[in-house]
């Protein structure tokens, strides 16, 4: 199959796959429909791909070459324990075969890699879509409309696109949120043993939350990428009911005062103080959904990344998912006769893909935040069966191989 327009709603990570992805599989035309006008690229939260899932994706041609990426080794988790030193009691330490990234870094790498045949808009929001018997229709909100052969959703958490394939799904807030930040890795120099070692990822532990701490290259060297997860103040009149975020500098006093008692209360003193180092600027807060959407495709519509499935970030698989749908739809397209063969390939390859992942990182939240165990109480064999209770029978994180 040959020609055909296509727009991808959504010019971020996966928007940029599935644009490449459209182009190889031989689109006549293809629109990315970006709402952002600023520099994506300017985003500095950190991701991790595991070095399975990086394999697979650099072969089939959805990870392209030359993106900065640091090696990760192990992962050590720690408790606060003042006669064990600054740096907290190590309770267990496991293999951790993954690749660090900065989120745009690895956005221009994808951006510089869509092909220059791909119209690619910013500062336009798409307002509806809609489908007809041989059509798509997209609504632009600031007024116009144009029509597509397909419309591929990739516009994240509150996906316009899914409202048309899955109306009413929404994701679901789940009771608790992350502080998320990222510093000059400069300044972790000092007397922290192994707990500092560039390879290594920390996770601090504590009653009620947890802390993943871990290098990520910058756009001027290596910075520390850390995401704490804990329940928000009690009593602060939040509302997630709608998916948001609080973007970088704008925390409030209530939620920078929370973020700054847990680290002084709950934190061995040389992490503690590292993260409090952190600029407001660099730092924010993201309330944790989850959401499996079904069907993930439909009509003349996918949904692709955050928009088919909503993930917890304990599962360290967000961005492998999204390049792992554009391998699939490119894949699908290469097999299909007709568009419609093209949506139905889709779905059967990703329509379930998000249904495990979803499942494993509601129980990674469970026992990482919502139903702490007594860490400090724990031997290595304890945590060791602990995160295998945790997996339940399921490889490991980082997401799914491919099915071929």
């Amino acid at each position: 199959m040959r020609g055909g327009s296509v727009a991808v709603v959504g010019g971020s990570i996966a928007g940029c796959a599935f644009a490449s992805a459209a182009v190889r599989a031989g689109a006549g035309e293809v629109v990315v429909l970006e709402r952002t006008g600023g520099r994506l690229a300017d985003r500095g939260v950190g991701l991790c791909v595991h070095d399975d899932r990086a394999a697979e994706l650099t072969a089939a041609g959805a990870l392209p070459p030359g993106i900065p990426a640091h090696r990760l080794e192990r992962r050590r988790w720690v408790v606060r324990d003042a006669s064990a030193g600054a740096g907290g009691r190590l309770i267990w330490e496991q293999p951790f075969p993954f690749h660090s990234y900065h989120w745009g870094l690895l956005w221009r790498g994808l951006r510089e890699a869509v092909p220059g045949a791909v119209d690619y808009r910013q500062g336009v929001a798409v307002e509806a879509v809609g489908a007809d018997a041989d059509k798509v229709g997209v609504r632009f909100s600031g007024g116009g409309a144009e029509r597509f052969d397909l419309v591929v959703g990739a516009d994240g958490y509150r996906s316009v696109v899914r409202e048309a394939v899955s109306p009413g799904a929404s994701p679901d807030y789940a009771g608790y949120v992350c502080w998320r930040g990222n510093f000059d890795a400069g300044l972790l120099e000092g007397p922290a043993g192994a707990g500092s070692h560039p390879r290594a990822v920390t996770t601090v532990c504590f009653p009620g939350g947890s802390c993943v701490i871990y290098r990520i290259p910058g756009p001027e060297g290596l910075r520390v990428n850390w995401v704490l997860y804990a329940a928000p103040p009690a009593g602060a009149g939040l509302r997630f009911d709608d998916p948001t975020s609080f973007p970088p500098g704008a925390l409030g006093e209530e939620l920078a005062g929370h973020l700054r008692a847990l680290l002084e209360r709950e934190f061995p003193e040389y992490w503690g103080r590292a993260l409090a180092l952190t600029a407001p600027g660099d730092t924010f807060v993201q309330p944790i959904y989850d959401l499996v959407t079904e069907p993930a495709a439909a009509g003349r519509l996918l949904l692709a990344g955050d928009a088919a499935s909503v993930v917890r970030p304990h599962n360290t698989s967000g961005a492998a998912k999204a390049l792992q749908d554009a391998t699939a739809f490119g894949a699908a397209w290469g097999r299909a006769g007709s568009w419609e063969e093209l949506v139905a390939g889709y779905q059967a390859a990703r329509g379930g893909a998000g249904r495990d992942l979803v499942a494993l990182a509601r129980r990674l939240g469970r026992a990482q935040v919502e139903r702490t165990p007594e860490w400090a109480r724990m031997s290595p064999d304890d945590v060791a069966r602990w995160w295998e209770g945790q997996l339940a029978g399921a490889p490991g994180i980082g997401g799914q191989a491919m099915s071929s």
